[in-house]
């Protein structure tokens, strides 16, 4: 029998324990600042890799301002991005609503967009401007969801426009999968209509990951639909290479 998943189930539960005890510890000596929250989302992300035993290895300098813009394999893709970056999230409304993980994203400072309301979008767009000015960079993925990891989807170039407006730097980011036991990387991309719970518990039963995160310089762009059809080359071409070099 495979207790491996019940092992890391265990552990991420005294992950989640430990986390929003030091969350509430901090905020008892008042209320955080979005640097502070930052850093929480850094020891979060950190101490979740480590109970679900995944590894990162990352390529290029991971940004200090302006926005990070990835492709998006799962939710997975959250915890690795803070373990290897302080950094802000924006995320779709929806995950606000998840039990424990959408209150760990909100106490990380995480910025929730509904997808499907312009005045959701002008809202966080209009705040990742004001949050520019932070040496902290804001990282979304903008194809919009999830994928299998086997194309990058046109990416949408709305929340680009504060970067623009700013004059802000804009890197692009990709995230790659790989299993130890030679299983494919979409085997734990989480898509289409899959369950979280069950996708959850794939994932903690998985025997070892590492998660490839490679980083592209930082560029200042005139129109942000030129930043969104560059950066999604960049990705592509990220992707590829890794692919190549395999």
């Amino acid at each position: 029998m495979n207790f491996r998943p019940v092992r890391r189930a265990v552990a991420l539960g005294c992950t989640l324990t430990i986390m929003f005890l030091r969350y509430w510890a901090t905020h008892l000596r008042g209320p955080l600042t979005l640097e502070q929250r930052a850093e929480w989302m850094q020891f979060a992300g950190r101490t979740a890799l480590a109970s679900l035993g995944i590894r990162c290895r990352v390529e290029g300098e991971p940004p200090t301002s302006g926005i990070v813009v990835a492709n998006h394999l799962s939710y997975l893709d959250i915890a690795i991005f803070s373990a290897v970056m302080k950094c802000f999230f924006v995320s779709k409304a929806e995950i606000s609503k998840w039990p424990y993980f959408g209150k760990a994203a909100l106490a990380g400072g995480t910025m929730f967009v509904d997808r499907s309301s312009i005045a959701s979008a002008e809202r966080v767009a209009a705040e990742i401007g004001e949050r520019l000015a932070l040496p902290i960079p804001i990282l979304f993925f903008p194809e919009g969801t999830s994928t299998d990891g086997s194309s990058v989807l046109r990416f949408r170039s709305r929340l680009f426009e504060p970067a623009i407006q700013a004059g802000a730097p804009v890197t692009a980011a990709a995230i790659r999968y790989i299993l130890s036991d030679g299983a494919e990387e979409r085997d734990l991309c989480w898509f289409g209509d899959e369950a979280f719970l069950p996708h959850l518990w794939k994932a903690l039963g998985t025997p070892d990951l590492t998660a490839e995160i490679r980083f592209g310089d930082p560029h200042i762009y005139g129109d942000r639909r030129i930043a969104a059809d560059q950066t999604r080359e960049e990705v592509v071409a990220m992707r590829e290479d890794n692919l190549v070099m395999r």
